[in-house]
């Protein structure tokens, strides 16, 4: 029986309604990552073990929900009018996240000034975990629809980078907002004292950006479900004709137990993960590393960020001719090296003065370079078996988010100060923070992608005929 038709290529308007679909999960993900522990630790006065515990909380309940909601994904089967299972678990964390992600970045309602902390962190415990599971079920029903709208590596790399440039819009947005509302209130002054520096007052500006968050992205959610229409799942699914990464399959859809046999699922597992250590963890770090180390005025906390999405902006456009003239691995590869630089960078300077912008823009490039590429390489290995690409993706996310929460709680437990206000021993400690997250990490990453080089991504566990 010869394959089926080939789905028609989406249209431009298809293409952009799509790549928005994520902009609210990036907006709120650009504000959790760098600026959730600057905003307990330095605007709300908790302790550092305090303020991990919280993003470590968050972390794991992203880090469980993630592959059940994509085993749910995969599992559920009919449609509803312009809603297929991938829609309708969208609509579902879209709605979660909304209801929630305010109440993170806001005073603790019935605190006072006597409350404990332990009664404060249980107060954002629950909304900690609505907003993780809301995020979890849009980001892996947006990214299991990559393989069912597109068939071919070249559109599934352009449909990637595309999701990744309004990413880095979305990161543009928050911190060119950040900027806005921390120069009307009139800060500038350096270092890390109350007076010039984040501190309690600067509560309204963190409140007033998480509802600007959530009122943008809402309309660009619903952008997505207008303009992104879910196709028909068939009964079996054909393998692309021409793949260079992915042999021949037969036509049987995969389960999500076989992908545990698949060495290739932890190759591009391990590759993922490293990837979101370096971009998480390194946009976690760097406001404090602004603040404490390098002793800026509070601005640059949206400034730097600022220009290392632009950087990435700019570079997610050479995404699709870099991987189609050297290929996946050696783009990847080139990310790193990007990457690598800047931790040398910041291992050999100490106060970086004017030369902090060239460091983020390295850092901008290398970060976009490496997560579109990940994405396209998680692509690759689901192929045609788009029945359990949740599952697949669900999975990575599991071990990155589980893997961030425990090396920002790992990071936090060694903070040296004893109070919990920052000390002298704050200048070294970031500073070095930041050479581990892209150095060390980058390291790692290095090994998983040799691994890529000897054995290149395949199914291989599989012959033809056995049946999933």
């Amino acid at each position: 029986m010869g394959p089926g038709p080939t789905p028609r290529p989406l249209s431009v308007a298809a293409r952009l309604s799509y790549a928005v679909g994520h902009f609210l999960n990036d907006l709120c993900a650009s504000m959790w990552f760098t600026y959730l522990l600057l905003y307990l630790h330095s605007v709300r006065d908790y302790s550092s073990r305090g303020a991990g515990l919280l993003l470590l909380l968050g972390q794991v309940a992203d880090g469980l929900c993630t592959p059940l909601v994509g085993y749910e994904a995969d599992r559920a089967a009919g449609r509803c009018a312009r809603y297929g299972p991938r829609k309708a678990w969208h609509l579902v964390g879209t709605a979660c996240v909304l209801l929630s992600f305010p109440f993170i970045f806001s005073p603790c309602l019935g605190c006072g000034p006597a409350t404990p902390e332990w009664a404060a962190l249980l107060y954002y415990g629950p909304f900690i975990v609505v907003f993780q599971f809301g995020w979890a079920a849009t980001q892996i029903a947006h990214l299991s629809l990559i393989p069912e709208l597109v068939t071919s590596d070249a559109e599934k790399v352009e449909l990637t980078a595309l999701r990744y440039a309004f990413t880095v819009v979305a990161n543009i947005a928050v911190f060119g907002a950040a900027w806005l509302l921390l120069h009307l209130q009139g800060a500038g002054q350096p270092g890390p004292a109350p007076g010039g520096g984040v501190g309690p007052q600067d509560v309204q500006v963190f409140r007033n950006l998480s509802l600007l968050v959530v009122g943008v992205g809402a309309v660009f959610s619903l952008l997505f479900h207008v303009g992104t229409r879910e196709r028909r799942r068939p009964a079996l699914q054909e393998p692309e004709e021409h793949s260079p990464l992915l042999a021949a399959r037969p036509r049987a859809a995969l389960r999500w137990t076989h992908w545990l046999r698949e060495p290739a699922f932890y190759q591009v597992g391990l590759l993922y993960m490293s990837t979101r250590l370096i971009v998480n963890l390194s946009q976690t770090y760097m406001a404090m590393y602004l603040t404490y180390s390098l002793h800026l005025p509070k601005k640059f906390i949206a400034t730097i960020p600022l220009l290392m999405y632009l950087s990435g902006f700019f570079s997610s456009f050479l995404m699709k001719p870099i991987n189609k003239c050297i290929g996946r691995n050696l783009t990847y590869f080139l990310g790193l090296l990007t990457i690598l630089a800047f931790a040398a960078w910041v291992a050999l300077a100490g106060a970086m003065g004017t030369a902090v912008y060239a460091a983020a823009v390295l850092l901008g490039a290398g970060c976009a370079t490496i997560l579109v590429t990940s994405l396209a390489m998680t692509a690759d290995l689901i192929g045609p078996y788009t029945h359990s690409g949740a599952f697949v993706y669900g999975a990575m996310s599991f071990s990155d988010k589980v893997a961030n929460g425990l090396a920002v709680m790992a990071v936090q437990s060694l903070h040296p100060c004893p109070s919990e206000l920052c000390c002298m021993a704050c200048v070294g400690f970031y500073h070095w923070v930041m050479v581990a997250v892209t150095g060390g990490v980058g390291a790692a990453a290095t090994l998983s992608l040799c691994s890529l080089f000897i054995w290149p991504i395949r199914l291989r566990s599989r012959e033809p005929g056995e049946r999933p």
